[in-house]
Parts: C-alpha cells; sequence; structure tokens
C-alpha cells in the first residue's frame, strides 16, 4: 500500500524508510523468503540447519490487553504459519503489564534462554534493564533480532541481526509537526508507560516538531498502572485539559489510549487537535469524520511479520537481508489517505 503522506528523513535513513513503507506485507513475505546473504560479503553465525524440527523461535512482546501489539501478534501468527508447516516451533511471550517494564523484559528474555531457543525477538524499551540480559543470549551463539523498541545503532552496539521498527523520534516529530501545520501552539503528549525509552522519543520528537512552527509540547507521565485504566487516563487528561486552557493539541502515544483520550476531550469540552499512535476502526472513523487530526502509522503487524520471517530465514538456511535496519513507518495517517487503510485496520492488520 502507498502512502500519499510518509516522513522524509535525510540520507540513508530516507532511503530505507521509503523503501519499508512501498512494500506491502504480501510483497515483504516474498522479499524476506528470497532473502540474500549481507551485501558486503560477510559471513553470518547462523548454523544454517536446515532441519526445521530443531528450529525453535522465540519472541518477546507487550501485554495481552495491549491493543498495539494484539496486531503484533497477528503479524506474528501468519509469518509463524511457514516455519510451522515445515515442523518448526514458533512460541510468544507476553508481559504480564507494564508496571516494572524493563526488568519484566529482562526476565521473559531469561526465561526465553532456558527455552534452549535458535533464535529470539524482543523490543529493546529499557536498555538499562533489558541489555545485560540481551547480551547474554547473544554471547550464548543465540541470534536476537531487537523489534518495536530501539535502534540499528543500539542493535548493532548490542550484536544483534537487525531492528525491525521504527524511528521513535521521527515519528514523534511527524506528529508535531502535523500538530504545527494545523496550527496547534501548545501540545500535551500523555505517556502512560513511562521509562520506556521509545514512547519517550516520541514525545521529544513532538516537542521538536511542533517547535518548527512555533509551538511548545509538555509530557504528561502518568503511572504505569494506568495503562489500560481508560477511567484513570480519561480523568487525567480530562484534569490537565481543566487546569491548562491553553492545550490545544494532545497526542497519546500508545494506541491502547486513544478511546480514553478521546472520552476525556468530549468531557471537557476541548476542542483540541487529537493525534494517536497507532489505530483502530474507531480511530480511522473518527478521522473520516474529522474529529481526530491523524494517527502515527508504524505498521505494527509488519513489525511481527517480519520479526519472525527473519529470524526463520537466518536460522534455517543462513539467509540475511542486507538492509538494515527494517523500517515499517512511520506514516502520517490524515482525512487524505485514511481509506486507504480502513480495509486493514478491520482485517486486523493496522
Amino acid at each position: 500500500m502507498i502512502l500519499s503522506k510518509l516522513i522524509k528523513p535525510t540520507g540513508t535513513t530516507r532511503k530505507r524508510l521509503r523503501a519499508a513503507l512501498l512494500i506491502t506485507p504480501a510483497l515483504a513475505a516474498v522479499a524476506v523468503l528470497s532473502a540474500c546473504s549481507p551485501q558486503n560479503g560477510g559471513s553470518t553465525s547462523s548454523t544454517g540447519d536446515a532441519s526445521a524440527s530443531n528450529v525453535n523461535l522465540v519472541v518477546i512482546g507487550g501485554a495481552s490487553d495491549d491493543v498495539f501489539f494484539s496486531t503484533v501478534k497477528r503479524g506474528i501468527d501468519d509469518a509463524a504459519k511457514v516455519p510451522e508447516a515445515s515442523g518448526a516451533k514458533v512460541t510468544y511471550l507476553a508481559l504480564k503489564n507494564y508496571d516494572n517494564l524493563g526488568p519484566d523484559v529482562a526476565q521473559l528474555i531469561t526465561n526465553a534462554l532456558g527455552m534452549k531457543p535458535s533464535a529470539i525477538a524482543v523490543p529493546d524499551w529499557v536498555p538499562t534493564a533489558e541489555d545485560p540480559a540481551i547480551q547474554s543470549v547473544i554471547a550464548a551463539g543465540i541470534p536476537v533480532v531487537i523489534y518495536n523498541a530501539g535502534t540499528w545503532d543500539q542493535a548493532s552496539k548490542l550484536g544483534a541481526t537487525t531492528y525491525i521498527g521504527t524511528d521513535e523520534y521521527l515519528a514523534g516529530k511527524a506528529a508535531g509537526e502535523a500538530l504545527g501545520k494545523a496550527g496547534s501552539k501548545n501540545a500535551s503528549c500523555v505517556n502512560t508507560v513511562p521509562g520506556s525509552t521509545n514512547l519517550e522519543d516520541r514525545c521529544s520528537g513532538v516537542k521538536d516538531g511542533i517547535a518548527e512552527t512555533g509551538g511548545t509540547s509538555s509530557e504528561l507521565a502518568l503511572p504505569a498502572t494506568s495503562f489500560g485504566n481508560a477511567t484513570a487516563v480519561t480523568q487525567a487528561i480530562k484534569s490537565n485539559l481543566q487546569q491548562n486552557t491553553s492545550i490545544d493539541a494532545v497526542i497519546t502515544v500508545g494506541g491502547s489510549d486513544s478511546e480514553a483520550a478521546f472520552a476525556a476531550l468530549t468531557q471537557a469540552n476541548s476542542t483540541a487537535k487529537f493525534i494517536t499512535f497507532g489505530n483502530s476502526t474507531t480511530v480511522d472513523a473518527r478521522i473520516q469524520a474529522g474529529t481526530q487530526l491523524a494517527f502515527i502509522d508504524q505498521q505494527p503487524y509488519a513489525q511481527g511479520f517480519y520479526s519472525v520471517s527473519a529470524m526463520w530465514q537466518y536460522v534455517a538456511y543462513g539467509l540475511e537481508l542486507p538492509t538494515k535496519p527494517i523500517l515499517t513507518g512511520p506514516a502520517v495517517i490524515t482525512k487524505d489517505n485514511v481509506a486507504a487503510v480502513i480495509a486493514g485496520s478491520a482485517a486486523g492488520v493496522r
């Protein structure tokens, strides 16, 4: 699907982002399955084991009640059909919640290592807590794919095979720029998982993006226990709007908070412009109706799909995509181009 409004970073990032966003999931599957070895001719550390019955892939991800990660999981499940048809095993380990994010992910990594995996895919949300565990996996000779949260530089330093996801700062900056172009001057960036590097990067990007048109943005950091608690999120945002009447834009950096935030805007009788990260059928409907300005899409289905595909091809056949990182976004979805994503949202892949 070709989207009309794409982020335009410079240099190498622009080339990689353009390539990532012009590939549909179906074509991406072909690309992964037809992957070649690195262009520099270097060898991989893969065992090249073609005995699928010995392949055990583990993906660590977000909580089951996280709307965003339900879409990631759909991508994981679809991609898993190929290795599972050959006798391989794909296991998804989900966080229970985000109350103790870094240490809990580190524990899941340790648990995954005990499962004798062939490869592990994991978001690097809190590097200070997670990186020692990730390094222990790599030191054991097990390939690691960093996806959803992190950067290629970070993944490369750790020794991971690749990074699959978006540049979160650029995603946030795109949201800030969209708000600035729409006339907003004072934005509130709502973060219900404080301490998560990728979400903090989004808010940082929002601040810099809106500053280009003379606006400002502040982060509304809520307790991690508020994640998934719609009432708590609604009340916190509503209170913030009532206490700071100059706020003319609200951004939620987690898709699961979008409905709670919209409820807060409604209850506060606020005319603030609204942008979410991640989407749903209700988000699409609001954008069509003009009650939501945009959503920032990092294509979670693609993140899950590519992560499993990349691990499977690398472990089973020694194949490795030469393009690093594999960027799945971001794209700015507005009233101008939302029609193109509605079918995907209804199908659970957007």
